[in-house]
């Protein structure tokens, strides 16, 4: 890699982890669920293509949502991965509607090959996004001396998220067989407030306000994901490849702590040990090549929430429990087109990308299920330069992401996304011969 690009590399990186820095990439008031909205951890790859991934296995590029795929990674090459999204969100309730911006940092990855059939690959990737502040009122009526008019408002507000940052490894022991694993490292914060304020005829009430609750935790734990791909060759030009995921449910060994503060300016404390479970998770996928122009593949994959615990107020009471949650279920399918990754004419050797997902909610709200998730996606992977030999691609993907509720009285979310990134994929390991 010269050095000029080494030094990009670099800029960009710090570009966008200043980004990342700048907001948590989420103002929705459904990521006071669970350990918040999950992130697709998708790459710039395939976030044009509705996320599909588990069954795509290529040499250029990193997937690491199976691990096994690093085993493919070219002998020669080591590639950089990094990628960032601009975002605009819609959220409507009633004849209500409030707009947010946000960039976020989606990934930053490097794989290369240690030896034959066997590939590392390292990065850091967000996991979860927690960042919501909205408040709802109540009339409870007339106060029964002065007849001034009663309400009360309740504020909620929360701010966190988790990160991961990983190594893994895939090999090829025999055969068209590769196993593979990433061994992460999550750490996060989880801050939930909730304060009530009353008022008489719009006025706060002095002598009823300064109730206030807030649930604290500073998370940390490990994360395994394994995975597998087998390729089959059906005919001469087409291969269809089989892949599958599993992700290792644990409890956290985090506490989290739960404050409640009063009026009097009393504060009562309770602690939950480990208050957090990850969820076990699982995937299946296939993926259709067909003379490396057309590559196709449809995605199956479950959290299962329904057995993971999460820190509650339930009826006043701070518990660790499962309920109001349920197990998550996504499909995503997508594909891509590239004429021909030879042609001196750069329009052919563009990457054309479509796909679509639809995900199941993971939490119930006041017993009506959560909001369903579909999207749609385009994009392209656009080479770097004419010239054939360069092998690096900036890949731009727009994204519709919409929410929607089953009920009429919850919030109904709309999101337009814009994601930038960058694969260098240069030739550092071949052996140069003088003559």
């Amino acid at each position: 890699m010269s050095s000029h690009k080494l030094i990009l590399c670099v800029c960009l990186s710090v570009a966008t982890l200043y980004a990342s820095a700048q907001t948590n990439g989420s103002n929705s008031p459904y990521s006071r669920f669970g350990l918040g909205n999950m992130k697709d951890q998708s790459q710039g790859f395939n976030k044009g293509m509705g996320g599909v991934a588990l069954g795509f296995r290529d040499g250029n590029r990193i997937n690491m949502q199976n691990p096994a795929s690093y085993s493919a990674i070219d002998s020669l090459s080591f590639i950089f991965d990094v990628s960032l999204s601009l975002q605009n969100a819609n959220f409507k309730s009633g004849g209500n509607s409030v707009n947010a911006h946000n960039t976020t940092l989606d990934n930053i990855n490097a794989a290369f090959r240690l030896c034959r059939g066997l590939g590392f690959s390292f990065g850091f990737i967000p996991y979860s996004s927690i960042g919501y502040n909205f408040s709802e009122s109540k009339y409870l009526g007339d106060h029964f001396n002065s007849g001034s008019a009663m309400t009360y408002t309740n504020t909620y507000s929360g701010d966190g998220g988790l990160h991961e940052v990983y190594a893994g490894l895939g090999w090829n022991p025999f055969a068209n067989l590769s196993i593979g694993a990433n061994f992460g490292y999550l750490w996060g914060t989880y801050e939930q407030n909730i304060a009530q304020t009353f008022y008489e005829d719009g006025t706060a009430s002095s002598s009823s306000n300064g109730l206030r609750r807030q649930i604290q935790a500073n998370l940390y734990s490990y994360k395994i994901d394994v995975g597998l791909q087998y390729p089959i060759k059906i005919k001469k030009n087409d291969v269809l490849t089989l892949g599958a995921t599993y992700t290792i449910g644990h409890t956290i060994d985090s506490p989290a702590h739960y404050y409640n503060f009063v009026a009097n300016g009393d504060t009562a404390k309770t602690t939950i040990k480990k208050a957090f479970d990850l969820p076990t998770a699982f995937g299946v996928g296939v993926a259709w090549s067909h003379k490396k122009q057309w590559r196709v593949g449809l995605d199956l994959t479950q959290q299962r929430w329904g057995e993971s615990r999460v820190p509650q107020i339930i009826n006043n009471q701070f518990v660790s429990t499962t309920e109001n949650y349920q197990s998550r279920t996504k499909v995503a399918i997508g594909g891509e087109f590239q004429p021909d990754s030879y042609s001196n004419k750069y329009l052919r050797r563009v990457q054309y990308r479509l796909g679509a997902s639809f995900a199941t909610p993971y939490y119930k709200i006041n017993g009506l299920e959560g909001p369903r998730e579909f999207s749609l996606s385009a994009g392209f992977g656009l080479p770097v330069s004419n010239n054939i030999s360069n092998r690096s691609i900036v890949n731009v993907a727009f994204q519709w992401v919409r929410t929607a509720p089953s009920s009429s009285s919850l919030i109904t979310e709309n999101y337009l996304r814009l994601n930038i990134g960058i694969t260098f994929n240069e030739r550092w390991f071949m052996k140069w011969k003088i003559q």
